[in-house]
């Protein structure tokens, strides 16, 4: 009895343990401070990652060209770096989502870098066009995808449910802009922060989820 116990103890021990991991998205200013000396995104992502490493020690460890990120309560994915004659295709930890038990792997391909949400709960992997915000009741992520070429450009929200992600809604801004992050004002509001494209000032504004801008994802 004393024996099972004890085993019931470690076990919520080392839940309480994995729930309270936690680790921030890289900051504008760490990145810059980061990768002052990085040779292209994919040096600057590594970079990043080692930092986030030194944070998140249990979370996941580097081997050469192999990131083993670990599950729970058990298992581990990896991902490993590929070469060809495009360039090949790096991945590198980008944040830990505590709230969701997720990891954020940016993938990066020809100075292009993409998200994976990996579901440590049942090591399900998401791709994603841009950093994901998650919302503060843990029911939606949002994410702004723009650039001069080969983005989206659009802001895109996206349901969570225990078993995964599935796209929701969308935005395309015209005109289109040439940047923008996005972050929650609370659970049904987004703030988006974004700069015009052609412009150089930046401007920001706040979007309901409930805002007739929207627009519904097809339905398979």
């Amino acid at each position: 009895m004393i024996a099972r116990h004890l085993l019931a103890g470690a076990a919520l021990a080392a839940w309480l343990l994995a729930s309270a991991v936690s680790a921030a998205p890289p900051s504008r200013e760490e990145i810059a401070q980061w990768c002052n000396d990085a040779e292209g995104t994919t040096q600057c992502n590594r970079l990043i990652e080692a930092q986030q490493l030194k944070r998140l020690p249990a979370l996941a460890r580097r081997d050469g060209a192999a990131l083993s990120v670990t599950l729970f309560p058990n298992g581990a994915t990896t991902f490993t770096d590929t070469d060809d004659i495009h360039g090949g295709t790096s991945y590198s930890l980008w944040d830990y989502q505590s709230a969701i038990n997720a990891a954020v792997i940016a993938v990066t391909r020809d100075d292009r870098t993409t998200y994976t949400l990996l579901l440590r709960a049942n090591g399900r992997k998401f791709d994603l066009p841009a950093e994901p915000a998650l919302s503060p009741d843990r029911q939606h992520l949002a994410t702004a995808d723009f650039c001069a070429q080969d983005c989206s450009n659009e802001v895109t929200l996206w349901q969570l449910s225990r078993d995964g992600v599935a796209r929701l809604a969308s935005w395309r801004p015209a005109p289109t802009w040439s940047d923008a992050v996005v972050a929650w004002v609370d659970a049904d509001t987004l703030a988006i922060d974004y700069t015009a494209m052609g412009e150089t000032q930046g401007r920001s504004q706040r979007r309901k989820l409930g805002d007739p801008v929207w627009r519904p994802a097809a339905v398979h």
